[in-house]
């Protein structure tokens, strides 16, 4: 591994960890992908659950959790499973441009990970009340990342 690859997976894994909190708590910070096309319009905009896996084979890829599907439903916020499943991220480059990881995509697309605020903070903080009431089990299958699909509660 590159010492410029070495450096864009641990800011890649501090920002989804939160370890960029202004508190020092990494409750209060997250990530949040931003996708954009060639032409540098925006398509996609979420926020990122806490796990990642790279993987090393000839291809470059990220396994993430893009947070959607989630609601309220008035006894709390839930998320359907089957909605917010694993994606990847498949690597042509990338690097870390102003504390940010920027990706191009061998799609062509361009992806930014990105400290989360606003939106997207808030829908980080939702998820994390939701796995609280996942079983230490459920919650270790979803950290895993190695499913496309989900067979048990919150489907």
């Amino acid at each position: 591994m590159t010492a410029t690859q070495q450096q864009w997976r641990q800011r890649f894994a501090d920002l989804l960890a939160g370890n960029h909190s202004p508190t020092g708590d990494p409750v209060d910070a997250g990530a949040r992908l931003v996708v954009s096309d060639p032409d540098g319009t925006e398509v996609f905009r979420t926020a990122l659950a806490r796990h990642h896996r790279f993987e090393d084979d000839d291809d470059q890829v990220i396994w993430i959790r893009p947070l959607v599907g989630g609601q309220d439903t008035g006894s709390g916020y839930l998320f359907n499973l089957n909605l917010a499943r694993r994606r990847s991220l498949s690597v042509a480059r990338a690097d870390v441009v102003d504390d940010c990881v920027e990706i191009d995509l061998t799609s062509g697309q361009k992806a930014r990970i990105e400290p989360a605020d606003g939106p997207e903070l808030e829908q980080l903080t939702r998820w994390e009340d939701f796995t609280n009431r996942l079983t230490p089990e459920e919650d270790a299958a979803l950290a895993r990342l190695d499913a496309d699909s989900w067979h048990g509660r919150y489907a």
